[in-house]
């Protein structure tokens, strides 16, 4: 964190709208800890009962695949024909497949 920086780490903020539903990402907001990054997270995004759930992870500690690097990391998968139903007959009166 930069010394001039006294707003706390950075948080990303998941919403889950209705039970059942996945959580999306809502945004991002500062705060020094989780309780403070729960608080702050309930008051800027569900201030209109946006969501069922809340999530709030500490934005470091996230990992992710950099787009440059995406070919080389998905790459394994198209060697997989057998995981799409290209090959497959479809029986007749199958439904929702």
């Amino acid at each position: 964190m930069n010394s001039k920086d006294n707003q706390g780490p950075l948080w990303e903020v998941f919403i889950q709208s209705k039970p059942g539903l996945p959580y999306k990402h809502a945004g991002s907001l500062h705060a020094y800890d989780k309780a403070m990054a729960i608080d702050n997270a309930r008051d800027v995004y569900t201030r209109r009962k946006e969501g069922v759930g809340l999530w709030v992870v500490p934005s470091d500690q996230i990992v992710s695949v950099q787009p440059k690097d995406a070919e080389a990391f998905f790459d394994p998968a198209d060697d997989k024909v057998y995981r799409h139903p290209t090959f497959y007959t479809m029986p007749e009166g199958a439904q929702h497949i």
